[in-house]
C-alpha cells in the first residue's frame, strides 16, 4: 500500500486528485493538507487532516506527496517533498519558471526519487482514438491536425487565482495549453519551431484567456487553441491525412462527471465509466470509402494513477517522464515568447 499525502484541496485536489486516489487499489489517502476550513475533514473523515507541510510529512509512511495547489507554488512545495525523500506527483504545468522547472528535475534525479506531472488528458477517450487510427495508418501521412477547447464563461471567476494577472503561471495558455501540448507531442514529437499568440477575449480579462499555438513540423502543422466566448463548440479533435479525415465533437465525460462530484465511491467504479455518448463518436472519411462513425475509446483517468503506483513499486515504466514533463514545459514558455515577441520561436531556441 503506498500511503498518499494530497497537499491542497481546491478544484483539482477535490475532483481530479482524491476520488481517484481512492479508486486506484493499492494507493491509499493518507493525509491530505488543508490550511485553512474543514472541507476536506468533512468530505474524508477517516483521513488525516494537516495544517502545514511539515505536518503532512511528519508521517514517515507517506511516500507519494501530490501537489495541487495553484501554479506559483509548485516549485517550493516539491522541493520540500523531494529533500524529505519523497516521490512527487504536480499537477500541470510544473512551474511557471523554466529554471525551477530544470532544477526540480534534476533534483529527482541527485535523490532518486520519482517526478511527474499530472497529464490525465492522456487518458481521454477521444485522444485514444486518434492514437489507434494513426498507428493503423487509416489517414494516412497526417497532414494538419486541429485540437481546441472551446469555453463559454463570459464572466471570470471571483476570487479565483487562474484570473488574477499578479500570480505567475496565471491564464489558459499555462492552463489548457499544457494539455493540448502534451497531446501534440505525444502524437508527433519535438517540433522545428513555435508561434504563437496568447490574447484576451473578456472585455475584463486581466489575464489571456485564449490562445492560438501551431506546432511547426514542416509539411504538417498542430495547431492548438482554446477559446472563452464560444456558445457553439466546435470540433474538439480534426485531423486530415493523405488518405483521409477524422472529426470529433464534444469532450470526454469523464470532467464534468468528477467535478459535480458524480463519481462512485470505493474502487469499483463500474464498466460504463468514461464511456462517450453515441452522439459525439467521431467521423472517420477515407478515400473510396463512406463515412462513418468510430465508437470512442473508452476513458479513464485511473489509468494514470494506476500507472504511477505500478512505476513507484517497479512494475512498470513511468508515463509521463520528467524528460517529458520538461518537453511540455519547453513549449509552453516558446508560445510565450513567441506571443510576447509578435515572431516565430526556433525549437533549438533556449526557453526565457
Amino acid at each position: 500500500m503506498i500511503k498518499v499525502g494530497l497537499v491542497g484541496f481546491g478544484l483539482a485536489a477535490q475532483a481530479f486528485h482524491a476520488p481517484l486516489i481512492r479508486a486506484v487499489p493499492g494507493l491509499q489517502l493518507a493525509c491530505v493538507l488543508e490550511r485553512s476550513g474543514n472541507r476536506a475533514r468533512e468530505k474524508y473523515p477517516d483521513v488525516r487532516i494537516a495544517r502545514s507541510l511539515d505536518e503532512l510529512l511528519s508521517d514517515a509512511e507517506i511516500g507519494l506527496c501530490v501537489i495541487a495547489t495553484p501554479n506559483n507554488s509548485h516549485f517550493e512545495l516539491a522541493q520540500t517533498c523531494l529533500l524529505a525523500g519523497r516521490d512527487v506527483l504536480i499537477d500541470k504545468p510544473m512551474s511557471p519558471s523554466w529554471k525551477e522547472c530544470t532544477g526540480l528535475t534534476a533534483l529527482a534525479k541527485e535523490k532518486k526519487r520519482l517526478l511527474t506531472v499530472y497529464q490525465n488528458r492522456r487518458c481521454d477517450g477521444d485522444f485514444r482514438s486518434i492514437q489507434n487510427l494513426l498507428s493503423s495508418g487509416a489517414l494516412g501521412a497526417v497532414t494538419d491536425y486541429e485540437a481546441r477547447y472551446d469555453r463559454y464563461r463570459p464572466q471570470p471567476k471571483p476570487g479565483a487565482w487562474r484570473e488574477n494577472a499578479d500570480v505567475p503561471g496565471s491564464g489558459v495558455l499555462f492552463d489548457l495549453g499544457a494539455h493540448l501540448i502534451d497531446q501534440a507531442l505525444v502524437l508527433f514529437g519535438e517540433p522545428q519551431a513555435v508561434t504563437a499568440k496568447a490574447f484576451c477575449q473578456r472585455e475584463t480579462s486581466q489575464i489571456n484567456d485564449a490562445f492560438d499555438v501551431c506546432l511547426d513540423y514542416g509539411r504538417m502543422h498542430a495547431a492548438l487553441k482554446a477559446r472563452i466566448l464560444t456558445l457553439a463548440p466546435g470540433p474538439h479533435f480534426v485531423v486530415h491525412g493523405t488518405r483521409g479525415s477524422f472529426v470529433k465533437y464534444g469532450m470526454d465525460p469523464q470532467e464534468e462527471r468528477l467535478r459535480a462530484g458524480d463519481f462512485p465511491q470505493g474502487t469499483d467504479w463500474g464498466k460504463d465509466w468514461g464511456l462517450d455518448a453515441e452522439k459525439n463518436w467521431g467521423t472517420l472519411t477515407t478515400v473510396g470509402e463512406p463515412a462513418k462513425s468510430i465508437v470512442t475509446e473508452r476513458g479513464d483517468y485511473r489509468d494514470f494513477y494506476r500507472n504511477l503506483r505500478d512505476a513507484i513499486e517497479g512494475r512498470a515504466p513511468l508515463a509521463v517522464t520528467p524528460e517529458q514533463a520538461l518537453r511540455t514545459m519547453k513549449a509552453i514558455f516558446l508560445a510565450r515568447t513567441s506571443s510576447n515577441e509578435g515572431r516565430t520561436v526556433p525549437w533549438t531556441e533556449a526557453p526565457a
